[in-house]
């Protein structure tokens, strides 16, 4: 008995749906049995196809009786390709006969919601169109995703006569041209790319409807199909676009993604297209990318996703071009026009003259790339070229690297006034970029295994670069305005982008990356002359490409000493723009939504600060007295202008005033908490205010009280509560015992608060929790993130000197997670420890805070038993 008697035979039972639901699980346990990671998807996918061809054409014929031979089931999309993975939705359309244009009867309403009600009870999700003929065409001219579902149909049962009238009548010239679907299939492709920040390259990417994915596959098949009418990919090779050789590229990079889609199916048991880290491990086993003690190399696995996606997107882009001059361009004339001796330009398309270019003179391999920069009209390198390029990267060989005139291409590249960005993605897609820098093949597709950095070291880089090209552009001056001014003192862009090409090349080799990447810089700028003078600075940037950053976060900018040692590392103010613009395009690269306004302004603060002190001379630095006496002079004059009598300020920095708290803040901060002090009385304590943009991008919470031992855990433990993220904390208690701290905070998200609503809970919140001390401190619903439990950061506490030997300083790295500034305000508690000033830094899902205390009577913590005492009671809580 065939399968299709077997389903109409179950049918006539008394409970049919749980034998196919049986059956539903039988064919995913067999299917799951016979697939193979090593072998191609292809027959299980079949295989499913024909199993639910056969249960949907008994079901159809048992709802539907008498009126399933006048109207049409149809199979759409992905499963009329016969396309079926483990979790795919069943897409699938009636087609009715009616050509009146009236509504199905009643009758048939009933039996057709009785069909697909049945189906979702058996456990399929069909994903289910009801329409006429006419229906069909004029939903297919209005909207090319419907055509596009359309083109893809097999009749499962029913009327063919139909069915036939309905494929004859979808490809005709007057529902959507060529050129019109072309182009609309060609934006959709780009605006989907787009959601995938237009690069392949994620660290959790999307093997169906990410660049490189099944998706720009299907472009391909469908833009082809709409023209030729044309059953299968093959028949490129029957019309000239693509030899045999690249046709099995093709197929072979198909295959992998249909492996990959099919055991992430069969992991996840669900629909499950993107490659998370929770993932990765297992498919990286389950492919065979093992480490020498078998466990999983996840980088070699991942490395093998990203050169397959990069093949697809380099065979998308070939044969798309392909199809625009072949038949979107076929009525424009498409004579060569030549531009040099080796090359010229077809229908914009830039192309070698004759296929030996390359061969004969390999320079060309460069010099491509420069004639695209120097003639921004050139829509890019025409097909047939691109092809060449990839057959001819053996050319660049040791000779090609050490041929001075090569090395004088390449940086005639990275000196051009347009296009740098373009023209070096152009190079690394084709493979250009690592034939050229072997160190720079070392990072293609290689990822980054932190939350910090969500693409791949390669593609980061390529993004550092755009953001410093960006600086030059007056388009994109709103942005980042100040970057933009200071680009201006910049004499060589160039170094700029040297230093960016080279500031992570070393990742992945062992050891400390900058260092090794200085090493290889300096053999580039001597390769490439580079005057001593660039090769040193650059080579002193890829040094200390972090240097300006972990100061920022990590160092208290309010300290004289901070900034002079800064500057004494800088040393010029050359220096100093170069690494501001470095720094800002590096943070920026790394995460879309990692850069927020108190970056910003810090890293603002910080190359302000230096360059006061540059300018005044590293043997003239500003000394403490000269800060404390300029701040309350400042803070003074400031507070009268608005009105605030003079013993009103002298009552008020009685309770306020010391060389710690006018070292922290600004005439501007004081003047506030001077005025918020003057209009409160003791019955009103405890003083929670809150400003929602300061001067450093953040909002600012601002609390005065009689100080208690709990203040900083309770308030931590709040606005954790709250969903708010610390981003400093600066704790100052006056000599008549009045705590006086301010938090600077954002949204955990990064965005500043902007809701009046908001802002007047939290200083509430915040009151009631320092009023009531007895109540348990709140605590937050936030959980660790999916991402960050596979990046798990060894804890760390250590304690470090204080320049002014004035605290220890506390440093503490783990991993992030809920309520961890609340656990270290209770281990300060416990230990007897006070708390003056707090540096949070979250990079990813790492904690780098420093913590700058003293004992019980403010002064450094010398003991090493009570410091390890510490240590360990911290350790401890951050176990729980």
């Amino acid at each position: 008995m065939s399968t299709l008697d077997n389903f109409t035979q179950t049918l006539q039972n008394n409970a049919p749906i749980p034998q196919l639901k049986q059956a539903l699980t039988n064919l995913h346990d067999k299917l799951k049995q016979d697939f193979d990671p090593s072998r191609p998807a292809g027959p299980v996918l079949r295989e499913k196809s024909l199993f639910i061809d056969q249960l949907l054409s008994a079901c159809w014929r048992h709802f539907l009786q008498n009126q399933a031979h006048q109207h049409c089931l149809i199979a759409t999309g992905g499963y009329g390709r016969n396309e079926l993975f483990l979790h795919s939705d069943i897409d699938i359309c009636i087609l009715l006969d009616d050509e009146t244009n009236e509504p199905p009867s009643q009758q048939l309403q009933e039996q057709l919601s009785a069909f697909s009600n049945f189906l979702w009870d058996i456990g399929l999700k069909p994903g289910l169109s009801i329409r006429n003929l006419n229906e069909s065409i004029e939903q297919s001219r209005a909207d090319q995703t419907i055509l596009t579902n359309l083109m893809e149909i097999r009749l499962l049962s029913g009327n063919e006569n139909l069915f036939e009238k309905l494929r004859s009548q979808l490809f005709t010239k007057d529902i959507w041209s060529s050129e019109q679907f072309f182009h609309a299939k060609l934006e959709e492709q780009e605006q989907r790319h787009e959601k995938f920040h237009g690069t392949a390259y994620n660290l959790e990417p999307n093997i169906k409807e990410g660049p490189g994915g099944l998706r720009d596959l299907h472009i391909i098949a469908w833009v082809f199909k709409h023209h030729y009418k044309s059953e299968t990919l093959k028949e490129l090779i029957k019309y000239g676009f693509m030899p045999e050789s690249e046709y099995q590229d093709l197929i072979q990079a198909r295959n992998k993604l249909w492996r990959l889609r099919f055991a992430l199916h069969k992991l996840t048991n669900r629909c499950e297209d993107r490659l998370l880290f929770d993932h990765q491990r297992d498919l990286a086993i389950q492919f065979g990318f093992t480490t020498e003690d078998q466990g999983p190399d996840v980088e070699s696995f991942m490395q093998f996703y990203f050169n397959t996606a990069a093949q697809i997107q380099r065979i998308n882009e070939i044969l798309l071009q392909l199809f625009d001059e072949r038949f979107i361009e076929a009525n424009n004339q498409q004579s060569s026009i030549p531009i040099t001796k080796n090359f010229s330009s077809v229908n914009g398309y830039l192309e070698v003259s004759h296929e030996n270019v390359f061969n004969d003179q390999p320079l060309t391999l460069l010099e491509i790339f420069l004639l695209l920069q120097q003639s921004p009209a050139f829509k890019g390198i025409r097909a047939t070229t691109i092809r060449l390029i990839r057959k001819s990267l053996h050319l660049i060989d040791d000779a090609f690297r050490s041929n001075p005139k090569a090395n004088q291409l390449f940086m005639e590249i990275l000196r051009q006034p347009k296009s740098i960005t373009k023209q070096l993605r152009a190079m690394n897609r084709y493979g250009i970029l690592a034939a050229y820098l072997p160190a720079f093949a070392n990072i293609v597709s290689r990822m980054q295994y932190d939350l910090f950095h969500i693409y791949t070291v390669d593609a980061h880089t390529l993004f550092v670069i755009r953001n410093l090209r960006r600086f030059s552009l007056e388009k994109h001056n709103h942005e980042l305005p100040f970057c933009n001014t200071i680009f201006l003192l910049i004499n060589r862009p160039d170094v700029l982008y040297i230093t960016a090409l080279f500031h992570d090349i070393a990742k992945g080799m062992g050891g400390n990356h900058s260092v090794l990447g200085e090493g290889i810089a300096i053999e580039f700028c001597k390769q490439h002359k580079i005057s001593e003078h660039y090769t040193k600075l650059i080579a002193w940037l890829v040094r200390n490409h972090l240097l300006m950053s972990q100061t920022a976060q990590k160092k208290d900018l309010s300290d004289p000493a901070v900034i002079h040692d800064f500057a004494l590392k800088v040393g010029s103010t050359e220096h100093l723009n170069y690494l501001y613009l470095l720094t800002v395009a590096d943070i920026r690269a790394t995460n879309p939504n990692i850069w927020n306004s108190w970056k910003d302004t810090l890293l603002k603060e910080l190359y302000t600060a230096t360059h006061t002190a540059l300018h005044r001379g590293l043997h003239n630095p500003i000394r403490r007295s000269e800060r404390l006496i300029s701040n309350k002079k400042e803070s003074s004059i400031e507070l009268l202008n608005l009105g605030i009598t003079q013993p009103t300020i002298d009552r008020c920095w009685q309770s306020l005033i010391s060389d710690d708290y006018l070292l922290r803040y600004s005439p501007e901060e004081i003047a506030w908490h001077t005025i918020a002090i003057a209009g409160c009385t003791e019955d009103e304590l405890p003083l929670v205010l809150l400003r929602p943009q300061n001067q450093r991008g953040s909002a600012e919470i601002f609390i005065y009280t009689k100080n208690q031992p709990t203040i900083f855990a309770s308030c931590a433990a709040t606005l954790d509560a709250l969903n708010l993220t610390i981003l400093d904390a600066r704790i100052n208690t006056s000599e008549e015992n009045y705590a006086i701290n301010s938090f600077q905070i954002l949204e955990q998200s990064g965005e500043p608060i902007t809701d009046l609503f908001r802002e007047a809970r939290i200083c509430t919140t915040l009151r009631e929790k320092l009023i009531n001390t007895d109540q348990k401190p709140a605590t937050s619903d936030r959980k660790k993130s999916r991402q960050a439990r596979h990046f798990p950061i060894k804890t760390r506490v250590s304690f470090l000197d204080d320049p002014l030997k004035k605290h220890t300083i506390l440093e503490l790295i783990t991993t992030d997670r809920a309520g961890i500034l609340a656990i270290v305000g209770r281990a300060f508690i416990e230990k007897n420890i006070q708390l003056h000033n707090a540096k949070i830094t979250t990079i990813g899902s790492r904690v780098e805070d420093m913590f700058y205390i003293t004992d019980e009577r403010a002064n450094p913590i010398t003991d090493s038993d009570r410091l390890s005492s510490l240590r360990n009671r911290l350790m401890e809580l951050l176990k729980e």
